[in-house]
């Protein structure tokens, strides 16, 4: 039993005495292993500098390139698609100097592979940032086909206000009542868009009336000889004055003329055309009339005759 013991004692003082040498051992392995990284990120700091340079060289090609855009378009190019242009110009600079960088600090990532994994990256990116790249292409497309452009007045559900600026993910816009408000470019897109400037003419209508005891034909030609007079109408087009039917307590008449396309100038032509119309109406001597309403009782209603006692009216 005694002998076990110290057999025992003996091996615990071997353990003892091997452990500085393993600690040892382990710290030597990590101190290798780390000089030797040093040693590769040292060896590697070229690449690693031409890297730098080359996105350097890319950033610049990429700026003048961007400048220069307006030649492959011409200078008589709509700004939406020269900013197109420009940007895929851009993007694509960016692209090749990035894969190039690329090439030159890993020396073993050939062409091929760089596409490869940037397929299989793109592949993720796409499902991690659908509503981004959704936005993206909504964006490319309606630079492409510029169905607006930056200064126009856009009304898209309950959005109405003046284009500030479109970007590739979104649209600024600056709403009548002076918010600036982001649109991502997706929902303009695919919803239906009124572009209210499209054209430097806008055509509105209101909608009058006249007793029915009064002249229709000459309230007609009166109203529409104040339209012309009017300073917001565009003499060039037609002025439209047709009798539309007949209302609850008048006969109605549409008032149809085309004045400025913004909005400020649309209600600052209806608020003349209004005022002709009511001036021109009174100096003619006719009627616009308030609602009539005829009440009719299905019971007899008795009479209060001043000096007598009440009577029910003969059946």
């Amino acid at each position: 039993m005694a002998a076990a013991e110290q057999d025992g004692v003996a091996e615990r003082q071997r353990e003892a005495a091997a452990a500085p040498d393993t600690l040892n051992e382990v710290v030597d392995t990590l101190g290798n292993s780390l000089l030797s990284v040093w040693g590769d990120f040292v060896a590697h700091l070229p690449f690693l500098a031409i890297g730098l340079l080359v996105i350097l060289l890319t950033w610049a090609l990429a700026w003048l390139a961007g400048g220069s855009s307006h030649r492959l378009v011409g200078r008589q190019a709509r700004l939406s698609l020269l900013r197109l242009v420009e940007r895929l110009v851009t993007l694509g600079i960016w692209m090749l100097g990035l894969l190039l960088a690329a090439m030159v600090v890993f020396p073993g990532l050939s062409p091929a592979k760089a596409l490869g994994g940037l397929g299989l990256l793109s592949v993720a990116v796409g499902f991690a940032f659908k509503d981004v790249f959704e936005n993206f292409f909504a964006g490319m497309l309606m630079l492409w086909r510029y169905p607006f452009e930056s200064g126009d007045f856009i009304e898209c559900g309950d959005i109405l206000g003046k284009v500030e600026q479109i970007n590739i993910r979104m649209t600024t816009i600056r709403k009548v009542s002076g918010e600036l408000l982001l649109v991502p470019n997706s929902v303009l897109f695919k919803n239906p868009t009124q572009v209210l400037t499209d054209r430097p003419s806008r055509r509105v209508t209101i909608m009058t009336g006249v007793a029915y005891d009064e002249d229709l034909a000459a309230a007609v030609e009166v109203i529409e000889a104040a339209v012309h007079k009017c300073d917001t109408v565009m003499a060039e087009l037609p002025v439209q004055v047709f009798a539309h039917g007949f209302g609850g307590s008048s006969m109605d008449i549409e008032v149809t003329w085309w004045c400025d396309p913004t909005p400020l100038g649309v209600r600052r032509s209806r608020n003349e055309i209004v005022i002709a119309v009511k001036a021109a109406l009174d100096a003619a001597g006719i009627e616009i009339p308030y609602p009539y309403r005829t009440l009719t009782f299905k019971q007899p209603l008795a009479v209060a005759h001043s000096g007598g006692p009440q009577q029910a009216p003969d059946s």
